[in-house]
C-alpha cells in the first residue's frame, strides 16, 4: 500500500537540480518564515528578546527548529568582522606609529587617548538609547581614528618643538604645543562634527537605522576627545614622556 507524502525534489543523472517547491528548504525540510519589522527600538535588542522568549516558553516538537536571518543576522555577522578587522587595524596602527615618532612611548599615549574617545561616545549611545548597533560600531571606530589624529597633531607638534626648534622639556613647551595646535584640532572637529548633525537630527526616523547612531555616536566622541586631548594630554605626556627614550626604530636613532 502506498503512501501520499511530499518528498524533497530528486535530481536526474546528468540534470540541474530544480528549485525547490514552495515550503521547502534546500536542506529538505518545510520553512515556515515569520517577517516583522522594529520601530522605537534597536533591531539587535528585538531579536534577542525573541530568542529568549523562544527558548524560554516555547516548546518546539522534535524536528523544528527556530532559526533567525535576514537584516539581523546580517548585522551580527557584519559586527563580528568588524570589530576583527578593528583590532587588526589598531594593531598595524602601532606598528605604523611606531616607525615614525622618535620616542618609543609616544604611540602608546597615542592608543592611550582612546579612552578620552570613547567616553563621550558611550555616554552618547547611553542617552539616545540607540544601542550597540552597527551604526554605533561604526562611530566608534570613526572616533578612534579622530582622536588618534589629534593626538599624533599634538605628539608631532611636540617633537618638532624639542628637535627642530631647541626647546627645553618643561610644562611651558607643552602647553605651547598645546595652543598652537588649538585652532587646527578646534577647526577639523567643528567641520565634522557640522556635518553630521544633519544626521544626528534623523535619529529613529526609518531610514536612518544605521546613519543616527553612527552620527551620534561620533558627535559624542568628537566633544569629549577634542577637550580631554587639549587639556589632558599635556599632563599625560609630562608624566609618562618625560624621559622616553629614542625610538629603535626611527632613523634618527639608527
Amino acid at each position: 500500500m502506498s503512501r501520499n507524502r511530499s518528498r524533497p525534489p530528486s535530481r536526474r543523472p546528468g540534470s540541474r537540480p530544480a528549485p525547490p517547491p514552495a515550503g521547502w528548504s534546500q536542506g529538505g525540510r518545510r520553512r515556515v518564515a515569520v517577517t516583522f519589522n522594529v520601530e522605537g527600538r534597536s533591531l539587535q535588542a528585538t531579536v534577542a528578546e525573541a530568542r529568549q522568549r523562544i527558548a524560554g516558553r516555547a516548546h518546539l516538537p522534535p524536528g523544528v527548529v527556530a532559526s533567525f536571518a535576514g537584516e539581523a543576522e546580517a548585522e551580527r555577522q557584519t559586527r563580528e568582522r568588524l570589530l576583527v578587522d578593528s583590532a587588526l587595524a589598531a594593531a598595524l596602527i602601532l606598528l605604523a606609529l611606531a616607525l615614525a615618532f622618535r620616542r618609543r612611548r609616544f604611540p602608546w599615549l597615542v592608543m592611550a587617548g582612546a579612552p578620552f574617545c570613547l567616553l563621550g561616545s558611550v555616554l552618547a549611545i547611553g542617552f539616545s538609547g540607540v544601542g550597540l548597533t552597527l551604526g554605533a560600531l561604526v562611530g566608534l571606530v570613526t572616533v578612534f581614528g579622530v582622536g588618534a589624529r589629534n593626538s599624533i597633531l599634538l605628539l608631532a607638534h611636540y617633537e618638532h618643538l624639542l628637535d627642530h626648534e631647541g626647546a627645553v622639556w618643561s610644562r611651558e613647551t607643552l602647553r605651547r604645543g598645546a595652543s598652537e595646535r588649538l585652532v587646527p584640532i578646534l577647526m577639523t572637529a567643528l567641520v565634522t562634527g557640522l556635518g553630521l548633525v544633519p544626521l544626528a537630527l534623523g535619529l529613529g526616523r526609518p531610514g536612518h537605522e544605521i546613519e543616527g547612531p553612527l552620527a551620534v555616536t561620533v558627535l559624542g566622541g568628537l566633544a569629549t576627545s577634542t577637550l580631554l586631548n587639549l587639556l589632558l594630554m599635556p599632563e599625560v605626556v609630562w608624566r609618562w614622556g618625560r624621559t622616553a627614550p629614542m625610538s629603535p626604530f626611527s632613523p634618527a636613532s639608527r
